[in-house]
């Protein structure tokens, strides 16, 4: 374990971040400004959907849950997230499929992307690169290009903005662009208080991850928060190599909250609560009457405020604030944050299972018949 001011020292961060993961946290508005432009290009060329699915592993899934969060209250028609190998058996030619591989070789999302071809569901491809453009574009399927060299979970901009602008454009939400606009803005203001540059005394990101150094965060949110808790709990999986947990309010004061009841070790622990200035009074007291319990029970306890006003601000400011503290904690256990090597390992199994080689056979077969 390093010292704190390690975090305060640019060329050891360099040394340590040799995969430049910090770098995606800093340009994040670019990143998201880039991505909006790109995705204000797309043209709808289906109508207006029933219902939503979007499919998808890892960080590619969670542009998707951030979306259902963010649109529970305004989309009217039902979306769901599979991560799996086989859409739900209600899908059909009425639903919308957004058919999300950041590499394009994932293998449940392949096929994903099988099944949704034989439904005859309306699809939307995004993709890096790999066999699921290949075949999209084989079968004239609509598909955006994501740009390449990203690790999936920093190319979230990318994944996350198709989704929000194919939705506006079949008529789903509207005022897209100045919820983006000013979530924009706003990452800028975070970036600013969280950079790299900034020491740790005055940097929320830096003075979380020296506070839950050595371990295990507990994430919850609420509402649209729901999904952000997820993402910071994968993001300390993936950048920091620790385990990590994430729950939800109310649910959780349902059940997880007991679990604290008799634990031993809870000094092992640190929460993390996710909170808005605007939450409401429901929300407000299932925060602070679990607040208080953890407090009591020796577990070490810190609060994420999220800045902005609109709902996107919001949802991407306390993101990156999470994917700031996920990069510093990495530094701090002197881990470089951007290789998966345990990911690789199992994709190296499923490879020799077979299973994708058959999806891929059975795709290609697709070009004689559509």
């Amino acid at each position: 374990m390093l010292s704190q001011e390690i975090l305060d020292n640019p060329a050891k961060i360099r040394e340590i971040d040799k995969g430049k993961m910090l770098s995606f946290c800093v340009n994040a508005p670019s990143l998201y400004r880039e991505a909006a432009e790109k995705a204000w290009q797309i043209k709808a060329k289906y109508p207006k959907p029933n219902k939503i699915i979007v499919a998808g592993m890892g960080g590619s899934a969670i542009a998707g849950e951030l979306v259902k969060d963010w649109a529970r209250d305004t989309v009217p028609v039902p979306m769901e997230i599979c991560r799996d190998y086989r859409l739900p058996v209600y899908a059909d030619e009425e639903t919308l499929t957004f058919i999300i591989s950041y590499s394009g070789e994932t293998e449940e999302t392949l096929n994903c992307f099988l099944d949704a071809i034989k439904k005859r569901c309306m699809i939307f491809c995004a993709s890096s690169n790999g066999f699921l453009l290949k075949i999209a574009d084989e079968l004239k399927i609509q598909t955006i290009r994501i740009p390449g060299g990203i690790p999936p979970r920093a190319a979230l901009p990318y994944m996350l903005m198709p989704i929000l602008a194919m939705l506006e454009k079949l008529g789903l939400m509207s005022n897209l662009r100045e919820e983006v606009s000013e979530a924009i803005s706003v990452l800028e203001h975070v970036c600013s208080k969280n950079s790299p540059k900034i020491p740790i005394k005055e940097n929320p990101s830096k003075d979380l991850a020296a506070k839950i150094n050595g371990k295990i965060p507990v994430v919850y949110g609420f509402g649209f928060y729901s999904s952000v808790a997820r993402r910071f709990k994968q993001q300390f999986n993936e950048n920091s190599k620790i385990p990590a947990f994430w729950n939800s309010f109310p649910e959780l004061n349902h059940n997880e909250i007991v679990g604290w009841e008799k634990a031993k070790n809870v000094e092992a622990f640190s929460a993390v609560l996710l909170r808005d200035k605007d939450e409401p009074i429901e929300a407000r007291s299932h925060i602070e009457a679990t607040r208080e319990i953890l407090i009591d029970k020796g577990v070490d306890v810190h609060e994420v405020w999220s800045v902005g006003k609109g709902r996107l601000a919001k949802i991407l400011s306390t993101i990156l604030i999470g994917d700031f503290t996920s990069v510093y904690l990495a530094i701090l256990r002197g881990i470089d944050p951007t290789p998966v090597e345990t990911i690789s390992k199992i994709k190296e199994a499923l490879t020799r299972v077979g299973t994708k080689e058959k999806i891929v056979t059975e795709l290609q077969s697709l070009f004689g018949e559509i």
